[in-house]
């Protein structure tokens, strides 16, 4: 009696001492996040309680770049990763990532395009390469808004331009309003937000298609049962009453996750093309 009366105690504080919704036989599911993305970190830490309620043990992992996330998938040690469109992109031709879905800001975007800035007075973009001849242009790496935009346009390797690579559309934005470049290629959706705080400075151009914004790009070794689970996770945070879910759509700022398939990606594929990408890229030109 008194052994059977131990273990119903010894039970009734374990179970106290779990967090609800967690299992010991949650499934695990890696996802990757960069070093140098400060906020990256506390921006998907919800995510780790959110899916602890479903079943899944999410695991966040910094990685220090994007040419280790993809050895990291190749090798079967990352599930996935929230990427740029045009990393995303990379994933998709190299053949070692696929989209699962993507994030809906409060705004109701899911998607961008890259505007082009310059100085007030300055001539409209014309899609030509002729335009950056002899200028300076700053832009983020590897962004659809940003280098990839920029090396899609036809003839741009013939162009004595100075590139200027900075790590946020914020920064290019900053660097063109102190004149360290001429022009700038950012993210619409930064544009719109920061374009009151810089009167000088207007949009003379911009791009004509859309790309997915945030991707959880999963890996195609990760465990398809997993990522079924975390599918119908995010499908449902929209409709989700739960503290849990609740800090996801906060933290991250966003009002539901929608699917995201390689035909979203259409224009995206067609800039990376362009722009000479193939299977043997490396993230960085």
């Amino acid at each position: 009696m008194k052994a059977a009366i131990l273990f119903y105690a010894i039970f009734l504080v374990t179970a106290l001492l779990i967090p609800q919704g967690i299992s010991f036989a949650a499934d695990q599911f890696t996802i990757a996040i960069m070093q140098d993305d400060k906020d990256a970190a506390k921006r998907y830490k919800p995510l780790e309680a959110y899916l602890g309620r479903k079943g899944v043990r999410c695991i966040l992992s910094e990685t220090p770049n994007y040419s280790t996330a993809a050895h990291q998938f190749r090798a079967g040690r990352t599930d996935a990763m929230f990427s740029g469109s045009g990393v995303a992109g990379i994933f998709i031709v190299k053949g070692i990532a696929s989209p699962l879905v993507r994030p809906v800001g409060r705004d109701g975007k899911g998607t961008y395009h890259a505007v082009v800035l310059a100085k007030k007075g300055s001539p409209p973009y014309t899609g030509s390469a002729s335009y950056f001849a002899g200028k300076a242009v700053t832009f983020t790496a590897l962004a659809s808004s940003g280098e990839i935009f920029f090396r899609a346009i036809p003839q741009i390797k013939a162009m004595k331009t100075k590139v200027l690579k900075v790590a946020s559309h914020g920064y290019a934005i900053d660097a063109l309003a102190k004149g360290a470049a001429d022009v700038a290629i950012v993210k619409d959706h930064v544009w719109e937000k920061h374009a009151s705080e810089y009167p000088d400075i207007v949009m003379v151009g911009q791009d004509d298609g859309e790309n997915p914004d945030n991707t959880l790009m999963i890996s195609n070794k990760a465990d398809m049962k997993v990522v079924l689970k975390v599918t119908d996770a995010l499908l449902a945070l929209k409709d989700d009453k739960s503290p849990e879910a609740k800090a996801v759509r906060e933290q991250m700022g966003v009002m539901e996750f929608v699917r995201t398939t390689q035909k979203d990606f259409g224009h995206t594929m067609e800039l990376l093309k362009r722009a000479g990408v193939d299977r043997s890229f490396e993230f960085a030109f």
